[in-house]
């Protein structure tokens, strides 16, 4: 006896063999939504920004509560609602931003970029009565006076340019002069002749305009003996020689800024304020000499950078920066000139002296402001170190000489540390980088 296949109809109308197919009931499903693009900026990333104590920016602002709502609100970050809110607060030295690093090694950035030094290395700058400080992440707009941590050399002494002759050289001519003086004295004396002392001043006064020749022309002798010195391709340099390198200049982990002008992105930053001494007036440092211009104030700062190299196209980190010696030859240009006929000050140059506590006097004053921007091109001298694939270059051990220079008649100069020399025009467009 057969069996009967059940069947049944389609909306269609077609037949089909077997029972309809049931319905299976779908689970909701959870909808996620789109994360908005930060940009690196940890302020915009939620979570990340709570974890570091960095207050987060509401993309969807909710409507504010009414004041009859008993539903408490809830905390996120350091942005808080309620009665007892007011506004949003940030703890000075709270959370690991704060925090200082003891070592130079590779440290997290907010954003998860690795950078070359510590955290707190780059620069704070101090504004208002509460002392708030902030780093690169939060840089206020006020004129304060940047603080920087141990990652970046300030260079509070000029540029030590001096000249070296062998002691026993010295000696050899001071014995000399001295027998010859006594002798042309004795015959003098007794035979009544001075053809010694003749003889003696015809030798001491050209070693004394030598020397003076050389104070006055020994820094552009320097100057000229650097822009001579040929160029080595960073390709080919050993670990330990002495190379000059010119290339175009990349900020490393903390970029430098001007004082005065803000110039950003920069690896060199220099701010100098002189005034001018006349017959009785006030001496802006214990050298400053009547009728010359003298430093009242100076800062001059610099941190590691990049140097991409002309002849090889290969990149070198400088260190420049934590305490390193550096010759800086960047020529400063005018930014603020008070003359006789001008004395009025403006509200930029009256914020900047009132943050560094400096008078405001009626006297002669010239604001000069020198900096190397990224994009620029300089040369660098130092010693190579070649580490693995890492290539650097750091100041040398042994003072750097120019040697007799008999076509200038100059001494033998030296200078330490790193040198570096800028002869781009701070007005001019510089590479984009």
């Amino acid at each position: 006896m057969g069996t009967r296949i059940p069947t049944h109809q389609l909306s269609s109308g077609l037949y089909l063999s077997g029972r309809p197919e049931q319905l299976k009931e779908r689970h909701p499903t959870v909808s996620s939504c789109s994360v908005p693009y930060t940009g690196g900026d940890p302020k915009k990333s939620g979570e990340l920004a709570k974890m570091f104590e960095i207050p987060a920016v509401d993309s969807n602002p909710s409507p504010k509560p009414s004041r009859s709502s008993s539903i408490p609100q809830q905390n996120t970050g350091s942005v808080r609602s309620g009665p007892n809110s007011g506004q949003a607060t940030r703890h000075s030295g709270s959370g690991p931003l704060s925090r200082k690093s003891q070592g130079s090694g590779p440290m997290p950035l907010p954003t998860g970029l690795f950078t070359s030094g510590p955290v707190g290395s780059g620069p704070i700058e101090v504004s208002g009565g509460d002392g708030r400080r902030s780093g690169n992440l939060d840089r206020p707009g006020s004129m304060g006076k940047p603080v920087y941590g141990s990652g970046v050399t300030s260079l509070s002494e000029e540029v030590k340019v001096g000249f070296r002759v062998s002691r026993a050289v010295v000696w050899v001519f001071l014995v000399v002069v001295a027998m010859t003086l006594l002798i042309g004295v004795f015959l003098m004396v007794a035979v009544k002749k001075a053809v010694i002392l003749v003889a003696l001043g015809g030798v001491i006064v050209p070693v004394v305009v030598l020397f003076i020749w050389h104070c006055a022309c020994g820094r552009r002798g320097l100057l000229g003996f650097l822009r001579s010195y040929p160029d080595a391709e960073l390709r080919g340099a050993i670990d330990g020689q002495y190379v000059k390198v010119t290339g175009v200049v990349t900020c490393g982990s903390i970029p430098l800024e001007t004082s005065y002008q803000r110039v950003p992105r920069c690896v060199y930053v220099s701010t100098e304020l002189y005034e001018y001494k006349g017959l009785g007036g006030k001496s802006a440092n214990p050298k400053h000499r009547c009728f010359s211009w003298g430093s009242r104030y100076s800062e001059k700062y610099i941190a590691d950078f990049y140097i991409s190299d002309f002849q090889s196209g290969l990149r070198a980190l400088v260190k420049a920066g934590y305490g390193a010696k550096v010759a800086p030859f960047v020529e400063p240009t005018t930014v603020v000139d008070v003359t006789k006929d001008n004395k009025e000050l403006s509200p930029n140059f009256l914020g900047w002296l009132a943050d560094r506590k400096l008078p405001t006097d009626d006297g002669i004053m010239r604001l000069k402001e020198g900096y190397i921007k990224e994009g620029s091109t300089v040369s660098v001298m130092g010693v190579v170190r070649r580490n693995d694939t890492v290539l650097t270059i750091v100041p040398s051990p042994e003072p750097v000489s120019t040697g007799c220079q008999w076509f200038r008649c100059l001494l033998p100069t030296y200078v330490e540390g790193i040198v570096l020399t800028c002869e781009d025009n701070q007005d001019s467009d510089v590479i984009p980088v």
